[in-house]
């Protein structure tokens, strides 16, 4: 059965396109530059087809007959929506490894389409946000009348990929989010100290794709997850806080991501190697009782490959219908 890679050229979506090949498997690789995905195919010997995103309709036909895709193109706030339409309009299953609250949260607004179509929207399918989505049902399972989660993560590896800076690009200047009641927020600094697996550090809230997705795996009304952050950067985003509209504008942001592209490389195999994540979960309470969780991962980008491809592995190889998460407005998203 057919399934695609889109942005198999980029740093991510390359990385996967080997291992999968290295499993056996045969995806076709997909994306925006002809040149550069035909390039990887024919080094990996895999089919290779060009299409881009700038309408609903864009790549419908194009995945006629192909049962899933694997989107890693990012930013993905400029690729899931026109993706996950084309999908429903193939009847293919869609996953992609974005972290982005707004793309996770906005899938919801395709559920009944989706399920009319028979296919799994599944965002998340990476590092953002599989350990941690983990960790959320672990804790709800260890207390199940849990009403606060906090979830974080902390790498040793500071080198990204050019769609991650992108990514990061798109955020400066805006507020952090949380959620509260079950909707989500702005939120301030909010600082706490953590001990992620290697004693306490002072940490801060961030957007992470948690905020969105762990609220539909345990029901838990208020979220919030954090990183770690020296008191030198909390003075920073202290001080850059009030800047927010010139960080926004088109002309600062179309000239950061000219650099990105042109000075940004992914972290290689031995910096990935040596570059392992640690992740902690707490869950709380109305009657005071709390339970942590710590686990460590591989690097965000080694872990990445391996569960998109577990989970494209597993949507291909079973019967998976669309199914509502524990809330009732939860989207077409099925958790592993």
């Amino acid at each position: 059965m057919e399934w695609m890679i889109y942005g198999a050229n980029g740093y991510t979506g390359e990385l996967i396109a080997r291992e999968a090949k290295r499993q056996g498997t045969t995806p076709i690789l997909a994306g925006r530059s002809a040149a550069k995905i035909a390039a990887l195919a024919r080094e990996l010997k895999l089919p290779s087809k060009a299409f881009r995103l700038e309408a609903p309709s864009d790549g419908v036909e194009v995945l006629r007959g192909v049962r899933l895709v694997l989107n890693c193109a990012g930013p993905f706030s400029k690729t899931a929506d026109a993706m996950m339409r084309a999908c429903i309009a193939a009847k293919a299953h869609y996953l992609d490894i974005t972290g982005e609250i707004d793309v996770l949260d906005g899938a919801h607004r395709f559920d009944a389409d989706a399920k009319a179509a028979g296919v799994v929207l599944c965002p998340g399918a990476g590092f953002d946000v599989v350990p941690t989505d983990c960790i959320a049902l672990m804790l709800k399972k260890a207390l199940p009348e849990a009403t606060e989660l906090a979830l974080g993560i902390e790498s040793s590896g500071r080198q990204m990929s050019a769609g991650t800076a992108k990514t990061l690009v798109e955020a400066l200047g805006k507020s952090g989010k949380i959620r509260r009641a079950g909707r989500i927020v702005d939120c301030g600094r909010g600082l706490r100290r953590i001990d992620f697996g290697r004693g306490a550090e002072l940490a801060m809230p961030i957007p992470w794709g948690d905020v969105a997705s762990a609220y539909y795996t345990t029901g838990i009304p208020d979220i919030t997850v954090f990183t770690p952050i020296s008191p030198v950067s909390a003075s920073i985003a202290r001080l850059t806080a009030p800047f927010g509209p010139v960080l926004q504008s088109s002309r600062l942001q179309s000239w950061l991501v000219k650099k990105i592209e042109k000075d940004v490389r992914g972290p290689g195999v031995s910096t990935r190697n040596a570059s392992p994540s640690w992740v902690w979960g707490e869950a709380k309470d109305a009657h005071g009782r709390s339970h942590v969780i710590r686990i460590v991962t591989l690097n965000g980008y080694s872990l990445t490959v391996f569960s998109s491809l577990a989970l494209a592995r597993h949507v291909i190889s079973n019967d998976c219908p669309p199914v509502a998460g524990r809330q009732r407005d939860s989207p077409a998203r099925t958790s592993f």
